[in-house]
């Protein structure tokens, strides 16, 4: 389809057919959304499981290191006997209480330490290794709690009342009264850290790019877009001669033949006065020249 205006001549572009390189068109056959090759130290399925693993069961054995040192910084709760019963001997002490948050301020720093060390070997980790640090960290206060207790003194108060005699100052066992708070400080610990590290510091995944369409913007434009202003062939339309043009370069005019008669030419209106010197008189006008 074309238009003309006399002078240019140019193809449109029908409204249903999209330019060469149109960005909303269907992208190309074939394309896809390709991501990043992954790393070479990425681990696959069977090696996280066995990293994981190894987390739990070295974060678990930790746990008799806390269980030691609860047992040497924990406050002793002094008890005394006499002939019917077992008294505290300081009914206002705080040493019970102190015990459960020695055991919790422990947990806590050994849950980060074991984040960060897990972190540090084990950054490109996946999910079965942070599984792994929880259960891992989980066991290890369970592991803790129980060699303190069993490594601590005796839970048979009365025959430790009957050995140390009335009125002789002995511990009470040691022990947990807010056990799971306790046991949970760990593993709460660990993730915690362990997600701050990774958040910071941990290894950022490259975004992906259509595959596709890396040749087919990043290349030359093939031709021009169609539009009023192209051609059929592609270039620019140059407007045709006009007609002031034509006429100057075509030469002398050939003869078009005998002219054919005019019909009887019709009265312009009244005549003036003809007489000597009137406007209308050629003789007067001639005369008076």
């Amino acid at each position: 389809m074309a238009w003309h205006d006399g002078t240019v001549t140019a193809p449109l572009t029908p409204p249903d057919q999209p330019g060469p390189h149109d960005p909303w068109q269907a992208p190309p056959s074939g394309s896809h959304l390709a991501y990043a090759s992954a790393s070479q130290d990425d681990p696959d399925t069977a090696t996280e499981l066995r990293q994981a693993a190894l987390v739990a069961v070295l974060v678990a054995l930790a746990g008799i290191v806390l269980g030691l040192l609860w047992l040497w910084l924990a406050p002793r709760v002094p008890l005394v006997a006499d002939d019917t019963a077992v008294f505290l001997k300081n009914s206002e002490g705080e040493e019970a209480i102190g015990a459960d948050g020695t055991f919790v301020l422990l947990a806590l720093g050994f849950g980060a330490l074991s984040a960060a060390a897990v972190f540090w070997r084990l950054r490109r980790g996946g999910v079965l290794v942070v599984v792994g640090l929880a259960l891992g960290a989980l066991a290890a206060s369970l592991i803790a709690w129980r060699v303190g207790v069993w490594l601590g003194p005796s839970s048979d108060v009365v025959a430790r009342a009957r050995e140390a005699g009335r009125g002789v100052t002995f511990d009470a066992p040691l022990e947990l009264h807010a056990v799971w708070a306790a046991v949970l400080a760990w593993p709460f610990a660990a993730m915690g850290i362990h997600l701050l590290l990774t958040a910071a510091f941990g290894p950022r995944e490259p975004e992906p790019e259509w595959a596709g369409f890396s040749g087919y913007y990043g290349g030359a434009v093939q031709g021009p877009l169609a539009g009023p202003g192209a051609g059929a062939s592609g270039g620019p339309v140059e407007p045709s001669a006009g007609p002031a043009e034509a006429s100057g370069s075509a030469g002398p005019a050939e003869p078009s033949g005998p002219a054919e008669p005019s019909g009887p030419a019709e009265p312009s209106g009244p005549a003036g006065p003809s007489g000597p010197g009137g406007p209308s008189s050629s003789a007067g006008g001639g005369g008076a020249g």
